[in-house]
């Protein structure tokens, strides 16, 4: 967690003036400072990760926290991703960006309720801000909630959101070296996606390499190598969330 780009405050740009009836909310706005530190500021984000985790879990919802790089096609992949499930499941997303509802208009278009939280100068969503956000979902409408956080392979490894499954994405055109270079966020994945392989040839990426690599930095990850612009792996990402929501489901009822 840097100091420098703000992760030691904790950022709520939104005002709520009032709040739904169907989850408790915890009020604590203070800054990594009047919370006694940051150590103080991360174990109060797992408590209310926790109360997050408590609400999915009464109300069956699987939710998927995804993380990349800027540019890596997280948005692209969550588009195709609701295109097709939407049919078959209810499927709403959360979408952090610094400024701009850009990514959340996309997704909407996609065929999902999508809420944005424009963070500001925060690189990371974090548990309270999710937390404010289901005041605009109905959870007992949805079987699964895609969370895109900020494009940043830092911070968000230190907030844990209240998420089900974990999930890394890169891209071919980011080099093969990525999880070494950031390996803490990728032990922590549930699963890694290798995005843009239509572009692979064209940027000499050398998959056996990556693959390697992948391995090393997040040795529990179950992998997948998808082009979202052109379809190719999607299908076994897509069954893998199938597969979550129906073990959640299974469990809530």
């Amino acid at each position: 967690m840097c100091e420098t780009c703000g992760c030691a405050v904790n950022h709520h740009p939104h005002e709520h003036p009032h709040h739904g009836d169907d989850h408790d909310h915890h009020h604590d706005h203070g800054t990594a400072e009047s919370a006694g530190g940051p150590h103080a500021l991360l174990a109060m984000n797992d408590r209310l990760a926790a109360g997050n985790r408590r609400h999915f879990r009464e109300h069956g919802v699987t939710v998927v926290n995804i993380v990349s790089s800027p540019g890596s096609g997280k948005t692209a992949l969550l588009e195709r991703t609701i295109r097709t499930l939407a049919p078959e499941l209810r499927v709403a997303a959360i979408v952090g960006d610094l400024a701009t509802d850009n990514d959340a208009a996309r997704l909407r278009s996609a065929g999902a309720p999508a809420h944005q939280i424009t963070t500001g100068s925060a690189c990371h969503l974090d548990a309270h801000m999710i937390h404010h956000a289901l005041d605009d979902i109905r959870l007992g409408d949805l079987d699964l909630l895609l969370i895109e956080n900020v494009g940043n392979l830092v911070c968000p490894a230190a907030f844990d959101l209240g998420e089900d499954l974990f999930v890394v994405l890169l891209s071919t055109t980011e080099g093969e070296d990525k999880p070494l270079k950031y390996p803490v966020i990728f032990l922590k994945a549930d699963a890694v996606v290798l995005n843009k392989t239509d572009l692979a040839a064209a940027v000499e990426f050398k998959r056996d390499i990556a693959m390697a690599n992948i391995e090393t930095a997040a040795p529990k990850a179950k992998v997948f190598t998808t082009s979202a612009r052109t379809g190719d792996g999607v299908e076994a990402w897509l069954d893998y969330l199938r597969r979550h929501v129906k073990a959640k489901r299974s469990l809530a009822g």
